[in-house]
């Protein structure tokens, strides 16, 4: 718990984590933090049009930040915590430099891990998060030794959680009027087809 704390307030303080997860490595940061967001956009060499997934403890905390039908709660509930984002509607509490730009909406994740889940119970608030890819990679990074090296001076922390997995989640789309897989990934989306 020590550790988690540790990375807590270096979360608080405006600080960039690398974390595990249950599909792969991910660099995370305070939801509120424009610069730490501005830093994780450098690392990964992303344009401002990059889609940011904000990582929840659970689906109670979702509702601030989307708008979520009866229906896309149902699906939710069967399908987290697990290897997944979610793309909703954002609603008017959620920053716009969080949504995307033209449809308004946000992706929603809640993993199925012991390291997040402790950060988020400690942080009382979701993170602003987005898979490690380094730049020209086409795979995720998978060993925090190697992640520490490479990184050294771009993060503030790394959190060594052993392989994690080199498969990113899979994202639905639910802000339309039918499930849309936007990318098929870790989690099984024969639900959504």
């Amino acid at each position: 718990m020590r550790l988690i704390r540790q990375a807590v307030d270096i979360i608080r303080d405006g600080g960039v984590v690398v974390y595990p997860t249950d599909s792969c490595y991910a660099l995370g940061c305070h939801i509120g933090d424009k610069e730490a967001m501005a830093r994780i956009a450098r690392i990964r060499q992303i344009d401002k049009h990059h889609h940011f997934t904000l990582v929840c403890r659970d689906l109670s905390e979702i509702a601030r930040y989307a708008r979520v039908s009866n229906q896309q709660y149902r699906t939710l509930k069967a399908f987290t915590p697990g290897p997944y984002t979610f793309i909703l509607q954002a609603t008017r509490e959620t920053p716009k430099r969080l949504q995307n730009p033209r449809r308004r909406t946000i992706g929603i994740r809640v993993p199925d891990h012991p390291v997040p889940q402790a950060i988020l119970a400690e942080l009382r608030e979701p993170i602003m998060s987005s898979t490690l890819v380094m730049p020209g990679a086409v795979t995720p990074e998978t060993d925090a030794r190697e992640i520490q090296a490479k990184l050294l001076h771009a993060v503030d922390a790394v959190i060594d959680g052993g392989n994690c997995g080199m498969e990113p989640t899979s994202v639905v789309d639910l802000a339309g009027p039918a499930p849309l897989i936007a990318r098929r990934g870790k989690g099984d989306v024969s639900a959504f087809e």
